[in-house]
């Protein structure tokens, strides 16, 4: 069922608009305001998937309440109801993010045309927003320690800016999560995350892969090819493993950061591109630097902000819960009952030495849960974790 407040302080405009609505569907449920402040009181208080709010009004007018809702509950539509000297008022609200307004006397195809469509709207904004929080669980930070709750909190601070991020931590820390929880709290969210393993790509095709070619640009370029600094244009690129790249490639990413500019491989032509860059890496780059390996004038372009992750043998107080976390996941994966740890096992897992970090704590879980009894007990921790 539909929700829609009508703001409006002419009675009879009122119950007009209430009786096309309710006879045209009536899954429709319509209430009523008869001024702006007692409109913005229900919005605060109550849900609705749909706002008609007349500009003209005593106490609060439209504009005032359309501004005040953008900001509490932005994710509502808000249709605005001009009378004819009202016109002007009424386009300048679609500049405010108003969705839509009507003339009085409202035309009845209309009406019902821009309510249907408002309501679709609101319906899309709803199932992207439930879309990408399932999306976001996988890419969950899990712990409260005061070093995770530390990131957490950085995350918050950058991620809305398009500072660049350089994550630095050992391997199985879980650097790509900080990167997806940039973006994803970023104003880039609804574009594309590009991640490049650059360790994973021989160095011979690595400028291939980041920036396209052209046909013929070497034996194999068959056809042209875009690369993935075009395909994260809009949204955001995670260079992992970036102290592996080459330094002919550093060259050209560093080119990208200063000028927002691409070339293909075999191409003349400059390409405009948009990314926001987050890398990562499990080397000293300052020691890379020193020994030749890595530019410092790209360093310095990526590490405007940098967050570290803690390896796991610095944040134990996390591993309950993280285990709690990977038993629910991995029984889900599994198809099976989730398992429970006792709280001896869970004791025991926590002195272990997490060489491997979280990555290595989740196959160990995985083991576990395939191999152990009904509750994994300190034996079987004992039997089928042993390191």
């Amino acid at each position: 069922m539909s929700k829609i407040l009508i703001i409006e302080d002419e009675a009879a405009i009122r119950r007009v608009l209430t009786k096309i609505l309710t006879e045209e569907n009536d899954s429709y449920k319509v209430e009523e305001a008869e001024d702006g402040l007692q409109g913005l009181e229900k919005v605060k208080n109550e849900d609705y998937d749909l706002i008609l709010c007349d500009i003209k009004m005593p106490k609060m007018d439209g504009v005032e309440v359309l501004e005040a809702v953008k900001k509490i509950k932005p994710e509502i539509p808000v249709v605005m109801i001009s009378g004819h000297g009202d016109l002007d008022t009424a386009v300048n609200t679609m500049r405010l993010g108003a969705y839509d307004y009507i003339s009085k006397p409202p035309d009845l195809n209309r009406l019902l045309n821009t309510v249907r469509n408002a309501l679709d709207k609101k319906q899309l904004v709803v199932e992207n927003k439930i879309l990408r929080k399932k999306v976001s669980k996988n890419y969950e930070m899990i712990g409260q320690s005061e070093a995770i709750s530390h990131i957490k909190a950085m995350i918050e601070k950058v991620a809305p800016t398009e500072a660049r991020v350089l994550v630095t931590g050992s391997n199985g820390t879980g650097k790509e999560l900080v990167a997806h929880q940039l973006h994803q709290q970023s104003n880039r969210a609804a574009q594309p995350i590009i991640e490049v393993n650059c360790a994973a790509i021989p160095s011979e095709l690595i400028e291939s892969e980041l920036f396209g070619h052209v046909k013929g640009a070497f034996t194999s370029a068959v056809k042209d090819r875009a690369g993935k600094f075009e395909a994260a244009h809009g949204g955001t690129i995670f260079l992992d493993e970036i102290g592996d790249m080459s330094l002919p490639a550093q060259a050209k990413v560093l080119r990208v950061l200063q000028e927002n500019l691409i070339q293909r491989v075999g191409a003349d032509k400059d390409i405009k591109v948009d990314v926001r860059v987050i890398a990562a890496t499990n080397k000293d780059l300052k020691k890379e630097i020193e020994e030749g390996r890595f530019r410092e004038d790209l360093y310095h372009r990526l590490a405007v902000i940098l967050i570290k992750v803690p390896a796991l043998n610095d944040r134990r107080e996390d591993i309950p819960e993280l285990i709690r976390y990977f038993s629910i996941k991995i029984s889900e994966e599994q198809g099976i009952a989730v398992k429970h740890f006792s709280v001896n096992a869970i004791s025991l897992l926590q002195e272990y030495d997490w060489t491997g970090n979280i990555r290595e704590l989740r196959n160990v879980v995985e083991r576990l849960i395939i191999l152990g009894g009904n509750e994994i007990s300190e034996q079987d921790v004992k039997l089928f974790a042993s390191k």
